[in-house]
Protein backbone atom coordinates (compact mmCIF):
# COMPACT_ATOMS: atom_id res chain seq x y z
CA UNK A 1 0.00 0.00 0.00
CA UNK A 2 1.23 3.52 -0.84
CA UNK A 3 1.03 5.74 2.25
CA UNK A 4 1.50 9.50 2.53
CA UNK A 5 2.54 10.80 5.95
CA UNK A 6 1.28 14.24 6.94
CA UNK A 7 3.19 15.28 10.03
CA UNK A 8 6.75 14.00 10.21
CA UNK A 9 7.77 14.53 13.81
CA UNK A 10 8.35 11.80 16.37
CA UNK A 11 4.95 10.24 15.76
CA UNK A 12 5.24 10.42 11.98
CA UNK A 13 8.62 8.71 12.06
CA UNK A 14 7.32 5.98 14.34
CA UNK A 15 4.35 5.42 12.02
CA UNK A 16 6.77 5.21 9.10
CA UNK A 17 8.76 2.51 10.85
CA UNK A 18 5.67 0.36 11.42
CA UNK A 19 4.37 0.99 7.89
CA UNK A 20 7.65 -0.16 6.34
CA UNK A 21 7.85 -3.20 8.63
CA UNK A 22 4.39 -4.25 7.42
CA UNK A 23 5.44 -4.07 3.75
CA UNK A 24 4.02 -0.67 2.80
CA UNK A 25 5.66 2.14 0.84
CA UNK A 26 5.85 5.74 2.04
CA UNK A 27 5.23 7.94 -0.98
CA UNK A 28 5.34 11.39 0.65
CA UNK A 29 6.51 12.90 3.93
CA UNK A 30 4.82 16.24 4.49
CA UNK A 31 5.60 18.53 7.39
CA UNK A 32 5.16 22.23 8.17
CA UNK A 33 8.09 23.20 5.94
CA UNK A 34 6.83 21.51 2.75
CA UNK A 35 3.03 21.74 2.80
CA UNK A 36 3.12 22.59 -0.92
CA UNK A 37 3.84 18.89 -1.46
CA UNK A 38 0.14 18.25 -0.82
CA UNK A 39 -0.13 19.07 -4.55
CA UNK A 40 2.84 16.92 -5.59
CA UNK A 41 2.59 13.92 -7.87
CA UNK A 42 4.09 11.75 -5.12
CA UNK A 43 1.33 12.69 -2.71
CA UNK A 44 -1.39 12.32 -5.34
CA UNK A 45 -0.15 8.81 -6.12
CA UNK A 46 -0.84 7.69 -2.54
CA UNK A 47 -3.58 5.18 -1.76
CA UNK A 48 -4.12 6.48 1.78
CA UNK A 49 -2.79 9.29 3.98
CA UNK A 50 -2.04 9.23 7.70
CA UNK A 51 -2.34 12.67 9.30
CA UNK A 52 -0.83 13.46 12.72
CA UNK A 53 -0.23 17.19 13.06
CA UNK A 54 -1.95 19.63 15.40
CA UNK A 55 -5.26 21.37 16.09
CA UNK A 56 -4.41 24.38 13.90
CA UNK A 57 -3.62 22.41 10.75
CA UNK A 58 -5.55 19.14 10.96
CA UNK A 59 -8.77 20.26 9.30
CA UNK A 60 -7.01 21.81 6.28
CA UNK A 61 -4.90 18.68 5.85
CA UNK A 62 -7.93 16.38 6.02
CA UNK A 63 -9.80 18.60 3.56
CA UNK A 64 -6.87 18.52 1.12
CA UNK A 65 -6.79 14.71 1.24
CA UNK A 66 -10.52 14.34 0.70
CA UNK A 67 -10.53 16.78 -2.21
CA UNK A 68 -7.62 14.86 -3.75
CA UNK A 69 -9.64 11.61 -3.45
CA UNK A 70 -7.13 10.15 -0.99
CA UNK A 71 -8.66 8.35 2.01
CA UNK A 72 -7.26 9.86 5.19
CA UNK A 73 -6.64 8.55 8.68
CA UNK A 74 -6.43 11.45 11.14
CA UNK A 75 -5.08 11.17 14.67
CA UNK A 76 -4.77 14.89 15.37
CA UNK A 77 -6.72 16.10 18.38
CA UNK A 78 -8.06 19.47 19.42
CA UNK A 79 -10.05 20.09 16.22
CA UNK A 80 -13.21 18.16 17.04
CA UNK A 81 -15.30 21.31 16.61
CA UNK A 82 -14.73 20.98 12.84
CA UNK A 83 -15.10 17.22 12.60
CA UNK A 84 -18.72 17.40 11.43
CA UNK A 85 -17.63 19.80 8.69
CA UNK A 86 -14.97 17.31 7.61
CA UNK A 87 -17.58 14.54 7.53
CA UNK A 88 -19.73 16.64 5.18
CA UNK A 89 -16.76 17.22 2.87
CA UNK A 90 -16.05 13.49 2.94
CA UNK A 91 -19.62 12.81 1.84
CA UNK A 92 -19.51 15.46 -0.89
CA UNK A 93 -16.20 14.14 -2.25
CA UNK A 94 -17.27 10.50 -1.88
CA UNK A 95 -14.07 10.03 0.09
CA UNK A 96 -12.88 8.03 3.05
CA UNK A 97 -12.18 9.41 6.52
CA UNK A 98 -11.19 7.57 9.65
CA UNK A 99 -10.86 9.71 12.77
CA UNK A 100 -9.98 8.66 16.28
CA UNK A 101 -8.82 10.61 19.30
CA UNK A 102 -6.51 7.67 20.01
CA UNK A 103 -5.33 4.82 17.77
CA UNK A 104 -3.99 2.59 20.53
CA UNK A 105 -5.74 -0.77 20.43
CA UNK A 106 -5.75 -0.80 24.23
CA UNK A 107 -7.34 2.64 24.48
CA UNK A 108 -10.11 1.66 22.09
CA UNK A 109 -10.80 -1.39 24.22
CA UNK A 110 -10.88 1.06 27.15
CA UNK A 111 -13.51 3.15 25.31
CA UNK A 112 -15.74 0.08 25.01
CA UNK A 113 -15.29 -0.92 28.66
CA UNK A 114 -15.82 2.71 29.75
CA UNK A 115 -19.18 2.85 27.96
CA UNK A 116 -20.30 -0.42 29.54
CA UNK A 117 -19.20 0.66 33.01
CA UNK A 118 -20.99 4.01 32.63
CA UNK A 119 -24.24 2.25 31.75
CA UNK A 120 -23.95 0.27 34.98
CA UNK A 121 -22.96 3.27 37.13
CA UNK A 122 -25.96 5.28 35.95
CA UNK A 123 -27.97 3.40 38.57
CA UNK A 124 -25.60 4.22 41.43
CA UNK A 125 -25.88 7.91 42.22
CA UNK A 126 -23.60 7.76 45.27
CA UNK A 127 -20.61 7.47 42.95
CA UNK A 128 -19.08 10.67 41.57
CA UNK A 129 -17.43 10.21 38.18
CA UNK A 130 -14.27 12.00 37.08
CA UNK A 131 -11.36 11.60 34.67
CA UNK A 132 -7.65 12.32 35.03
CA UNK A 133 -5.15 12.42 32.19
CA UNK A 134 -1.37 12.88 32.14
CA UNK A 135 0.68 13.65 29.01
CA UNK A 136 4.12 14.93 28.00
CA UNK A 137 4.84 18.65 28.18
CA UNK A 138 4.87 19.00 24.36
CA UNK A 139 1.16 18.20 23.96
CA UNK A 140 -0.64 21.30 22.71
CA UNK A 141 -4.29 20.54 23.53
CA UNK A 142 -5.83 20.10 26.96
CA UNK A 143 -7.71 18.04 27.90
CA UNK A 144 -6.59 15.29 25.59
CA UNK A 145 -8.87 14.05 22.83
CA UNK A 146 -8.89 10.68 24.55
CA UNK A 147 -10.13 12.22 27.80
CA UNK A 148 -12.89 14.00 25.89
CA UNK A 149 -13.89 10.75 24.20
CA UNK A 150 -14.04 9.02 27.59
CA UNK A 151 -16.12 11.90 28.98
CA UNK A 152 -18.53 11.71 26.05
CA UNK A 153 -18.91 7.97 26.62
CA UNK A 154 -19.82 8.59 30.25
CA UNK A 155 -22.19 11.49 29.57
CA UNK A 156 -24.17 9.39 27.08
CA UNK A 157 -25.06 6.90 29.80
CA UNK A 158 -25.02 8.74 33.12
CA UNK A 159 -28.11 10.91 33.33
CA UNK A 160 -26.76 13.05 36.17
CA UNK A 161 -23.92 14.31 33.94
CA UNK A 162 -24.60 16.57 30.94
CA UNK A 163 -21.20 18.16 30.16
CA UNK A 164 -17.56 18.05 31.11
CA UNK A 165 -15.36 20.73 32.66
CA UNK A 166 -11.59 21.11 32.85
CA UNK A 167 -9.86 21.64 36.18
CA UNK A 168 -12.82 22.86 38.23
CA UNK A 169 -16.26 21.37 38.72
CA UNK A 170 -18.72 24.28 38.84
CA UNK A 171 -21.97 22.30 38.96
CA UNK A 172 -23.14 18.83 39.90
CA UNK A 173 -24.01 17.94 36.30
CA UNK A 174 -20.42 18.58 35.17
CA UNK A 175 -17.95 15.72 34.72
CA UNK A 176 -14.57 16.88 36.01
CA UNK A 177 -11.49 16.28 33.85
CA UNK A 178 -8.09 16.92 35.44
CA UNK A 179 -5.16 17.32 33.02
CA UNK A 180 -1.47 17.28 33.91
CA UNK A 181 1.62 17.74 31.72
CA UNK A 182 4.73 15.93 32.94
CA UNK A 183 8.10 15.23 31.32
CA UNK A 184 7.80 12.74 28.42
CA UNK A 185 4.76 10.75 29.59
CA UNK A 186 3.17 9.16 26.46
CA UNK A 187 -0.31 9.15 27.98
CA UNK A 188 -2.16 7.91 31.06
CA UNK A 189 -5.96 8.06 31.40
CA UNK A 190 -7.99 7.09 34.46
CA UNK A 191 -11.76 6.99 34.88
CA UNK A 192 -12.72 7.23 38.56
CA UNK A 193 -16.01 6.50 40.34
CA UNK A 194 -15.67 7.63 43.95
CA UNK A 195 -18.08 7.20 46.86
CA UNK A 196 -17.84 7.60 50.62
CA UNK A 197 -17.13 3.88 51.06
CA UNK A 198 -14.99 2.90 48.07
CA UNK A 199 -13.78 3.86 44.63
CA UNK A 200 -13.56 2.17 41.23
CA UNK A 201 -10.78 3.08 38.79
CA UNK A 202 -10.26 2.16 35.17
CA UNK A 203 -6.78 3.08 33.87
CA UNK A 204 -4.86 2.83 30.61
CA UNK A 205 -1.14 3.62 30.65
CA UNK A 206 0.74 3.94 27.39
CA UNK A 207 4.36 2.80 27.58
CA UNK A 208 5.50 4.46 24.33
CA UNK A 209 4.23 5.90 21.05
CA UNK A 210 4.40 2.46 19.44
CA UNK A 211 0.82 1.50 20.26
CA UNK A 212 -0.56 4.68 18.67
CA UNK A 213 1.61 4.27 15.58
CA UNK A 214 0.76 0.60 15.00
CA UNK A 215 -2.94 1.35 15.42
CA UNK A 216 -2.74 4.15 12.85
CA UNK A 217 -1.17 1.82 10.28
CA UNK A 218 -3.79 -0.87 10.98
CA UNK A 219 -6.47 1.81 10.52
CA UNK A 220 -4.94 2.82 7.17
CA UNK A 221 -5.00 -0.81 6.03
CA UNK A 222 -8.68 -0.95 6.97
CA UNK A 223 -9.55 2.33 5.21
CA UNK A 224 -7.73 1.62 1.94
CA UNK A 225 -10.29 1.49 -0.88
CA UNK A 226 -13.26 2.40 1.34
CA UNK A 227 -15.65 5.34 1.23
CA UNK A 228 -17.45 6.88 4.18
CA UNK A 229 -16.60 7.88 7.74
CA UNK A 230 -15.18 5.37 10.20
CA UNK A 231 -13.63 5.14 13.66
CA UNK A 232 -11.37 2.66 15.39
CA UNK A 233 -14.49 1.02 16.78
CA UNK A 234 -15.21 -0.05 13.18
CA UNK A 235 -11.64 -1.28 12.69
CA UNK A 236 -11.75 -3.41 15.84
CA UNK A 237 -15.41 -4.38 15.44
CA UNK A 238 -16.21 -3.23 18.97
Amino acid sequence: MKIALIGYGKMGRTIESFALSRGHTVTARIDKDNTADLQSSAFLSSEVAIEFTGPDTAFDNVKACLEAKIPVVSGSTGWQNRLNEAKLICDECEGGLLYSSNFSLGVNILFAVNAKLASIMNGFGDYEASITEIHHIHKKDSPSGTAISLAEGIIKSIERKSRWSLGVQNAADELLISARREDEVPGTHTVIYDSSVDSIELTHTAKSRDGFALGAVIAAEFLNGKRGVYTMQDVLRL
